[in-house]
């Protein structure tokens, strides 16, 4: 490991240790930083391009040939929470989503109970506009502040960009730091209880026991991916150790040894089985970077 001044800097990382499918190859280079100000003097300085964000990994499928260029990771960085008005929480991008939601209840704040939900952190829920429940983060937000390549920061409103169901666009190159999120007052008691009871109702219906990445696949109009899946008989394949679950068939899990070949592959199966059968074509909610493995 490469010491750095104001944060870490990792050559070769495997980034098995930075997915929660625990799957991937090593990044050329991974940074670590410590304050926003670090980041933006690396990015000025020593970032070798392309650069690629990631917070706790939880919807991404690293290739096993690893990632080329800079990763920088804002897991354990930039995740300060605070009140900045009343109603308004200003969260960190690498800000757990679970905190956030645990946060503005204690707070008195309703509206964040569904963040509960999500494995994830506040910038990767940013960047694909992750929802549970009915609610979706983009619903909340009242402005971002975005880094851009070269370093500098800017702060937009969410008029900025286009919305849509599991993306957003508009950001282009830059990556989100932080983001002002507008609440309604409620209950703190009544606020808690449904936090728990949606904790409650996750641990019950998803393999939280093995290492996934979430949903596999956005829902699409009028139906859930599940149902498709489980109607195409998919419930319990396996490549290797990667299996479709047994208990929610938009979970793809990793049974011990899995790479991402095999889960990649499971993945164009289901797509395929699916069309076959109903004419559907599932988009994928979560994202595939780095390379294919040599053979």
């Amino acid at each position: 490991m490469t010491g750095f001044i104001g944060g870490r800097l990792r050559l070769g990382e495997p980034m098995s240790r930075h997915c929660s499918w625990r799957v991937g190859g090593p990044a050329d280079r991974f940074y670590l930083p410590g304050t926003l100000e670090d980041l933006q003097d690396f990015l000025r300085r020593f970032a070798i391009a392309p650069i690629t964000w990631i917070g706790l990994g939880s919807n991404l499928l690293i290739r096993d040939g690893g990632i080329r260029g800079t990763v920088v990771c804002l897991s354990n960085a930039l995740d300060e929470i605070a009140l900045a008005e009343a109603s308004l929480i200003r969260a960190g991008a690498g800000a757990g989503a679970v905190k956030i939601a645990h946060f503005a209840a204690k707070a008195g704040l309703a509206g964040a109970e569904f963040l509960a939900g999500i494995p994830g952190t506040l910038g990767g829920c940013l960047a694909m506009n992750a929802g549970a429940h009915g609610g979706d983060t983009w619903g909340l937000v009242e402005w971002v502040d975005v880094l851009h390549p070269d370093g500098q920061s800017q702060r937009l409103s969410r008029t900025a960009f286009q919305i849509g169901y599991r993306e957003v666009r508009g950001h282009g190159d830059a990556c989100f730091v932080a983001a002002g999120l507008r609440l309604t007052p409620a209950d703190r008691d009544s606020v808690m209880h449904r936090l728990r009871a949606w904790q409650e109702h996750r641990a019950a219906t998803q393999p939280l026991e093995w290492p996934s990445c979430g949903s596999v696949f956005r829902n699409p109009p009028g139906d859930h991916a599940a149902r498709l899946i489980e109607a195409a008989e998919l419930k319990g394949m396996r490549f290797g150790d990667a299996e479709i679950s047994t208990q929610h068939a938009n979970f793809i899990i990793n049974r011990g040894t899995a790479r991402a070949e095999e889960i990649e592959a499971l993945v164009a199966t289901a797509r395929h089985e699916v069309h076959r059968r109903f004419a559907v074509d599932l988009q994928p909610e979560m994202r595939t970077l780095g390379e294919v493995a040599d053979v």
